[in-house]
């Protein structure tokens, strides 16, 4: 339980500003885009084509609002419309870690409705929401009764069929043996209905025992029915393979020259390396072309990325009856030619390449972008006169209860991320500055505390559930505090200006327990203005 008297702490924070650099130097010349197309933490990407539109919903897990969606014309500049998730009444998810919540939604589009389909892991299962503006408000969730994780819509006229990863029809001969089902989903009563007909068990070879085959989505094509999935996992051997098959519900053969989509057999002491690469949605463009949106990372050492997983997008090349995303051995290109659709100009707010923004806290609400952690029972926050005050709530380093944080995504390996502060402790351990959260487990807190009856500036870091403090130094007064962290890489500096004048309060940080490898889950960095104890 938390204190009545720790709910009273308010901290109020004025500007926040980031400003993040790619590691690779690479520029996009005329006609050219650069990927990642949405840096930082945005996995899962799923893509539809609405006429000359085209949009995007990521998963988002435990933070709140979830499930972001963008839009775009030209596939490469995308902005922000929406969060599916932004009512504390669609989804509960508390007590749950980070990493659970919702995974891998599917959107697409029917009789002038948008559905998203998605699996709420640890909280009721799989579960559809419409919408008729993509941009919101979507419904509450219809639950749906089958087993399993990321499923899609396939529809086929005025039918709809749902494409998942279940347990497959025998006993399980190895961990991460899975399999892909196929069942009729009566759109118009919100209930699956007929038979279930497993597609797919293991994988595309199973004697060699292919782990987590997942993310399925199905297209008809030249008489053809094509379902692609994940195969290998989220990390270093994740891949993207396809199957077809003359019927909707198979038999399904897989292609010969799968994976379709893989970065685990280059060199991984290569340069500049995109790795894990998988969970591919095909589109194709109103002129005929075909593009695939995809997850993939970018390490800074082995398998070392404090960011999370990233969306890409590649042509689609057919050969033979086949779709392929890239081929063997080639690696994924930071910069290549524009799909052939009208350019738009570049979103006010980027989200590829070298950019940066500040959020002068105007108006009377948080923008979307803004997310925190698991779903709040009541307002923790308020914007008034350019400022955001921010109250307290569970402290980090627990999943119960949800803390007084509110966060943006660490979209770069090299960022600056600076707010200024103003917050008096009352007790010892009453603390507000910023944030850096990969889980409940692994984080980070710079800012204002008290420490033996004195205020100071302190860090304190948070690796595999244990607290340490790195350093602190006694504050002189009670001024307003800018706080700046800096990131490259797997280290961080952090600085403090007040009254004029700046000092670094710790340099050359080692924080890779922020990192997937060491930190675990799926998500990436998020940092932001915190208060808690």
């Amino acid at each position: 339980m938390i204190p009545a008297d720790a709910l009273a702490q308010e901290a109020r924070f004025e500007r926040f500003s980031y400003q993040g650099r790619s590691q690779e130097r690479v520029e996009a010349g005329p006609g050219e885009f650069r990927n990642p197309i949405l840096s930082g933490y945005y996995p899962d990407p799923s893509v539809t084509r609405v006429g000359d539109d085209y949009y995007l919903v990521l998963s988002s897990f435990t933070h709140f609002p979830g499930l972001p969606i963008f839009q775009s014309k030209d596939l490469v500049s995308w902005r922000q419309i929406g969060n599916a998730i932004d009512r504390p009444g669609q989804l509960d998810f508390s007590g749950l870690a980070v990493s659970r919540g919702v995974f891998a939604p599917d959107i697409s589009f029917h009789d002038g409705t948008f559905y998203i389909i998605n699996t709420c892991v640890d909280c009721r299962g799989n579960f559809v929401i419409t919408a008729r503006d993509p941009a919101g408000p979507w419904s509450d969730p219809v639950w749906l009764s089958f087993e399993g994780i990321d499923p899609s819509i396939y529809w086929e006229g005025d039918r709809a069929f749902i494409v998942n990863n279940r347990a497959p029809d025998e006993p399980p001969l190895y961990d991460g043996h899975r399999a892909i089902w196929i069942q009729e989903y009566d759109w118009r009563a919100g209930k699956m209905v007929g038979e279930s007909t497993q597609l797919v068990n293991g994988g595309v070879d199973r004697s060699t025992k292919p782990v987590w085959i997942e993310g399925p989505h199905i297209y008809k094509k030249d008489g053809w029915y094509y379902m692609t999935a994940a195969e290998g996992g989220t990390s270093v051997n994740h891949s993207q393979v396809v199957l077809r098959s003359k019927e909707l519900r198979g038999p399904y053969v897989p292609f010969a020259g799968n994976p379709i989509l893989t970065q685990r057999d280059l060199d991984p002491a290569r340069a500049d390396p995109v790795t894990s690469a998988g969970h591919a949605k095909l589109v194709q463009t109103q002129k005929g072309d075909w593009w695939a949106t995809f997850l993939a990372t970018r390490p800074y050492g082995d398998d070392l990325y404090n960011i999370g997983r990233e969306t890409f997008l590649l042509p689609v090349t057919w050969r033979e009856g086949w779709p392929i995303i890239l081929d063997k051995g080639k690696p994924i290109p930071f910069v290549l030619p524009r799909p052939n659709l009208p350019a738009q100009p570049a979103p006010a707010l980027p989200t590829s390449g070298d950019f940066g923004y500040v959020d002068e806290f105007d108006g009377d609400r948080l923008a979307m972008q803004w997310i925190g952690v698991r779903t709040p029972k009541t307002s923790f926050h308020r914007v008034i006169g350019g400022e955001l005050l921010l109250e307290a709530g569970s402290p980090l380093g627990t999943t119960d209860g949800v803390p007084g944080f509110v966060g943006r995504r660490q979209q770069h390996h090299v960022a600056t991320v600076a707010t200024t502060v103003r917050f008096t402790p009352e007790r010892d351990g009453d603390r507000a500055g910023l944030a850096a959260m990969q889980s409940d487990e692994a984080n980070l807190f710079f800012g204002i505390t008290r420490i033996g009856g004195k205020r100071s500036i302190a860090l304190y870091t948070r690796a595999k559930g244990t607290e340490r403090l790195v350093a602190s130094a006694p504050l002189a007064d009670s001024a307003a505090l800018t706080l700046t962290i800096r990131a490259d890489a797997g280290r961080m500096a952090f600085d403090y200006t007040g009254n004029g004048e700046t000092r670094t309060l710790a340099d050359n940080v080692d924080v890779r327990f922020l990192s997937t490898r060491e930190a675990g889950g799926f998500v990436g960095t998020v940092i932001g203005p915190y208060v808690g104890r």
